[in-house]
């Protein structure tokens, strides 16, 4: 395989240990003649059987009658057809011009190129033809000399190869916009990996297994393979399970590495390497190879998709680095009143995974279970506004300091509830409720059954699952059977059946929970 780019204005070549491979033959141009007469039929195949342009030859379809050239059309792929050369005399004296609206308007083919070729130039006027109807050419018979029809069908095809460019232009654009939004949309880089070797057989309409893709990133900029970062590569492009950038095939580690070290893409026949650093220094490549000539058009749009597919990235992980900054503040502060409350456990973690866990198995979505997780460590933050004594006080409180403690819910409330951020808006909602009973029987506000806000009713079973089985200042663990009684006890009086039902028939995992968190005392 040879890879060729520009450097100093100059072609500069790197061979690598393949062999170049021979080309497929370009498809002809597919010319249409709509004509009554046989004689010009046979007249133009022996004019045209030589012609080539762009290095294709030409195939002629032939038609006898406005109606037969209708089903040629509609039965060819669309805009396969480059040029239509149409008699106006046939069927009827106008069945050419006839022919001609039926394909800009009931077809809605505005790619061909239609070039009037009449022997009765008194039954289509010039001016008005061309006046009147969507032509590209008007041409007398009499006046079409070989040269001259050569000379024609060469502005007619440079035309057509010009709309057809610009259209895949424009099909691929969208096609990237696309799949820039499908990008955008992912909440992980796992999906966003997953999806990208898909959206790029999307981008060149290709077939997926028929594509060797690979996309890797740097931050180091030091032009060491090494400091590659695999993001995603289909088996075509690997040795095998592929995790780092050494399990992706030789060759294609040279051409990341002549990209890398180069700063800019190379391509080659078969294969493109597109390099882009965004402003902040990350560096993206991606490979992208076919078993057949990729065309000038995928080349481009290549270029277009590893830009996008650059700044997509880098703005996933910007988002995954705020988003694991919330749930670390949010374990902070939690763990702050946890400390503060002379608990040294891992509490707020374990009421976070559980929480996120009952969301999961309750059904809702990604997103709002992520919320919950991140929001769920803040349920407890109004005890930063109960006294020491109360909060620490080894025995029972207390009626008078029973009602003390309960202000914690609505100081959490108060603390969190005019925050613009949407975590701590859950938060103040959960901080709020997590302390109301399914039956109406909890506080502050004595809320009952769905009135108490999902996050609310989650959080209340995580958190008193947790504090069931972790030790505190008044008492010592449960064991997990005592735990178990206690919920089915509780259920449809302080907790909603379904959830406790969730918890019992999965306890299992959040029993592991407990493990992964466990308490440093």
């Amino acid at each position: 395989m040879r890879w060729y780019f520009m450097q100093d204005d100059e072609l500069v070549f790197a061979q690598d240990d393949e062999p170049d491979e021979q080309g497929a033959q370009s498809p002809p141009w597919v010319i249409l003649l709509v004509d009554d007469e046989e004689e010009v039929h046979h007249v133009t195949q022996l004019v045209l059987q030589d012609f080539t342009f762009d290095g294709r030859k030409v195939e002629l379809l032939f038609a006898r009658s406005a109606g037969q050239a209708q089903k040629i059309l509609q039965q060819a792929p669309r805009h396969e057809i480059a040029v239509a050369m149409i008699d106006v005399v046939m069927e009827t004296h106008h069945a050419g011009l006839e022919l001609i609206r039926w394909i800009r308007e009931k077809l809605n083919n505005h790619a061909i190129r239609l070039i009037i070729r009449t022997g009765q130039p008194g039954e289509a006027p010039e001016e008005n033809v061309i006046r009147d109807y969507d032509i590209n050419d008007y041409k007398s018979k009499t006046e079409l000399t070989a040269l001259r029809l050569k000379s024609m069908l060469y502005t007619a095809l440079r035309g057509f190869r010009d709309i057809s460019t610009l259209e895949h232009h424009r099909l691929g654009l969208e096609k990237i916009i696309a799949a820039t939004t499908h990008f955008i949309e992912c909440d992980s880089l796992q999906q966003f990996a997953s999806s990208l070797l898909d959206q790029i057989a999307v981008v060149l309409e290709l077939e997926a297994h028929n594509i060797v893709c690979c996309a890797a990133t740097s931050e180091s900029q030091t032009g060491a393979l090494s400091d590659l970062t695999l993001l995603a590569a289909n088996p075509n492009a690997t040795l095998g399970f592929a995790t780092d950038i050494q399990d992706v095939k030789p060759h294609i580690r040279t051409g990341l590495e002549l990209a890398l070290k180069q700063k800019h893409s190379i391509q080659s026949p078969h294969c493109f390497v597109g390099y882009y650093a965004t402003q902040k220094g990350t560096e993206s490549l991606l490979y992208v190879a076919h078993e057949g000539p990729l065309l000038p058009v995928q080349h481009h749009l290549l270029g277009y998709f590893t830009h996008n597919l650059a700044v997509a990235h880098e703005n996933l992980k910007l988002r995954e680095t705020i988003r694991e900054s919330q749930k670390e503040l949010s374990y902070i502060i939690g763990e702050a009143v946890e400390v503060r409350s002379k608990e040294t456990g891992s509490h707020v973690r374990r009421v976070a995974d559980c929480s996120y866990l009952l969301a999961k198995y309750y059904g809702l979505d990604e997103q709002e279970a992520e919320m919950i997780r991140l929001a769920s460590p803040l349920h407890d933050v109004g005890k930063v506004g109960i006294p020491d004594v109360i909060l620490n006080k080894p025995g029972r409180h207390t009626s008078q300091e029973s009602n003390i403690m309960r202000t914690h819910a609505e100081i959490g409330y108060e603390m969190l509830k005019d925050s613009a951020n949407p975590i701590l808006q859950l938060g103040a909602r959960i901080a709020f409720e997590h302390h109301e009973c399914w039956n109406g029987g909890g506080y502050p506000r004595g809320l009952a059954g769905k009135d108490i806000h999902i996050a609310g009713r989650i959080s209340a079973v995580a958190d008193v699952f947790d504090a069931l089985g972790s030790r505190r200042c008044y008492k010592q663990p449960w064991p997990m059977d005592d735990i178990i009684r206690y919920f089915e006890q509780k259920r449809g009086q302080a907790f909603e059946p379904r959830l406790v039902d969730i918890l019992i028939d999965h306890i299992s995992e959040f029993a592991a929970i407990r493990r992964q968190y466990p308490d440093l005392h």
